[in-house]
């Protein structure tokens, strides 16, 4: 909001000195006026006071009340005269005319005297009454002059006059000098008005045509007039407007042109992402399938009998498959974090259903780096989601394991808030994290003193994936750490109250007991060495393996009468097939819904929320034998529940 603007600027510093020397003069001559009123009114208060006494000296000295009375008349006939008393030496009253508006008078002296009273405007006289006798000598004493003698005051005179009349005219002195400033001041603003406006509009037409400019606006042109003051700027900003006008409709040919490349490149990069999207979905397909039967083979192979430098080379080989297998891992929990395809299922579970298995899963780990990994154990119930929470877990105390060289690893649980939240913290004895790397190492593929990429201290995904998992279960994640000293995570999880331990320590997906001998698996795998690696696996766990290559394959084998108690199927198969569309199809031919699981080298989101919809497990190829194992046995185990 503008309080002044150009207009109100100019107008004020005209006005301004005319104000003060209007209200200056005036000021000066009312002043005078009323001083010159105040003296004149006491003056003659004075002069009338004087007269009476004058007069009233003679009544006085020969007692004559009936003089004295007469004088005291006339004197009020004076104006302004409010009252006249006239008294003795010793006070008595010995003539009144008019009323009194006092109540009493102050000791009365041989001097006159004079108070003024604000509130009811009234000046008081007292003026003392004196004789003066007159004694005449001889010719012979004195040398024939006449002398006079001051004989005693006889009494006094006091004059009540009223101020009101000098009041009143004060006040009409008042009002008209008022009334002559603001005359003035009327016609020294309409003399600035109109000296002004000469100065005002050119400005105003500078300013509205700058603030059009700015607006962009730039064919705005000023009208420039022969008297102007401002007609040079005025044509200079025409020109400039001139040339911005031209300089945008070359920037906007401009500006049109590159927008148009920019549009191809666009369209170009999005071609080439479409394609690259194309290639890395088919390249990642095409390397979990051989990857996932290297797996398989090893495990097999691992199960044979070798001398110890065959052993030794395989344990090497099962390393190497494994690295491989935990990359492929860590990349689709970040695609399926990326694409939104995790969903969230809390639910309330004890910690410890978490902690018991974290240690005897890393404790081996420890041990073979000679370091200590103690676990508290802890009664507290949470509210999470125990797979996300699990998986934070792990990478935290697998990420302190791997850079940690003396001391130990500690994970412990700490009730916070009044006992409303848990606070899991991961210790380590560690090399620490600098305060320039602590926001970095949540980046992909971020690794401290790891140059080299050595496979044994992590791919740089594990704090990633704690990052974004604990964003998406609403978690807060902290961090503290000195170089040299060690680290701390920690995560804050909500509590929930104590349930069912028995049933919360044993999830719907729990490992069975009991082996695989005598299972019946109908594997339906169109990639050869897939099948054979897997059939070759499922066989020296006991199962009686039947393996095909489609739907037709499976029909033929159910039809020759064998009846599976598993499926195992790809979900690619041959001539557009798909193993969902083949499951469905089976377990019509059977009859019954026979328990099945689809494994993919595929890691779109689609597909699994589709298997979850369908209540399907996927595996993503390439798959653990140990995790196949493990839901083998619970597909067999639902098999045969009633």
């Amino acid at each position: 909001m503008k309080f002044f603007d150009i207009r109100d600027r100019v107008l004020m510093a005209a006005l301004l000195p005319v104000t003060a020397v209007a209200f200056l003069v005036s000021a000066v001559f009312l002043l005078g006026r009323v001083g010159d009123l105040d003296e004149a009114h006491s003056q003659r208060a004075r002069s009338l006071a004087r007269q009476v006494a004058s007069a009233s000296e003679y009544g006085m000295f020969s007692g004559n009340a009936s003089s004295l009375q007469a004088v005291a008349t006339g004197a009020l006939r004076e104006p302004d005269v409010r009252s006249v008393v006239v008294q003795d030496a010793m006070g008595h009253v010995l003539a009144r005319a008019g009323k009194t508006g006092y109540a009493s008078l102050p000791l009365l002296g041989d001097n006159e005297s004079e108070w003024n009273d604000e509130t009811t405007h009234r000046d008081v006289l007292v003026q003392p009454v004196t004789a003066v006798p007159v004694r005449l000598d001889d010719e012979f004493d004195g040398g024939g002059r006449a002398t006079r003698e001051v004989s005693q005051v006889l009494g006094h005179v006091v004059i009540e006059m009223s101020r009101q009349t000098v009041v009143s005219r004060e006040r009409d002195m008042l009002m008209v000098g008022l009334a002559v400033t603001l005359g003035g001041l009327l016609l020294g603003g309409f003399l600035a008005v109109r000296i002004g406006q000469g100065v005002i509009d050119p400005i105003l037409r500078v300013s509205d045509m700058i603030e059009r400019l700015g607006r962009g606006e730039l064919s705005a042109r000023g009208e420039i007039r022969p008297s102007d003051p401002l007609r040079d700027l005025q044509q200079g900003l025409n020109q400039m407007a001139e040339r911005l006008e031209h300089g945008r409709d070359e920037l906007e040919q401009r500006v049109d042109l590159a927008t148009l490349a920019l549009r191809e490149k666009k369209e170009e990069a999005e071609m080439a992402t479409l394609a690259k999207s194309r290639f890395l979905a088919a390249a990642s397909h095409d390397l979990r399938q051989p990857t996932h039967a290297l797996g398989m083979f090893v495990a097999r192979l691992a199960q044979l009998p070798h001398d110890a430098e065959t052993r030794q080379l395989i344990t090497h080989l099962e390393a190497s498959v494994r690295a491989m297998q935990d990359l492929l891992d860590s990349l689709l929990d970040i695609s399926q974090l990326d694409a939104d395809a995790v969903k969230v299922h809390l639910h309330a579970f004890p910690i410890a259903e978490l902690l018991d298995p974290l240690r005897s899963s890393l404790l081996p780990v420890a041990a073979e780096k000679g370091l200590r990994l103690r676990v508290r154990p802890s009664l507290a119930w949470v509210q999470s989601d125990p797979i996300l929470l699990n998986r934070i877990l792990l990478n935290l105390v697998s990420n302190a394991l791997s850079y940690t060289h003396r001391g130990g690893v500690l994970v412990a649980c700490r009730a916070i808030r009044g006992g409303s939240h848990l606070r899991i913290e991961v210790w380590d004895s560690g090399i620490g994290i600098a305060p320039e790397h602590q926001q970095d190492i949540f980046k992909e593929f971020f690794q401290i003193a790891n140059p080299e990429r050595d496979r044994s201290k992590g791919l740089g995904l594990g704090l990633h994936i704690v990052d974004r998992a604990a964003k998406l279960l609403g978690h807060p994640l902290q961090l503290t750490s000195l170089p040299g000293r060690g680290t701390r995570f920690s995560i804050v999880v909500p509590t929930a109250p104590a349930g069912n331990a028995a049933a919360a320590l044993m999830p719907s997906d729990a490992m069975p007991s009991g082996g695989l001998d005598g299972l019946q698996v109908l594997v339906i795998e169109d990639d050869s060495a897939s099948a054979q690696a897997l059939s070759g696996l499922l066989v020296s766990w006991g199962c009686n393996v039947v393996a095909v290559e489609d739907l037709q394959g499976a029909l033929s084998a159910v039809s020759a009468r064998f009846v599976p108690q598993v499926v195992l199927s790809d979900y690619r198969l041959r001539n557009g097939e798909t193993g969902m569309e083949t499951l469905e199809h089976l377990r019509t031919a059977l009859g019954r819904r026979v328990p099945a699981c689809l494994m993919s080298g595929d890691t779109d989101p689609v597909l699994m929320q589709a298997c979850r919809d369908a209540g399907v497990p996927l595996l993503h190829k390439p798959v653990r034998p140990a995790k196949l194992r493990t839901l083998l046995r619970r597909l067999a185990q639902s098999d045969s529940s009633p």
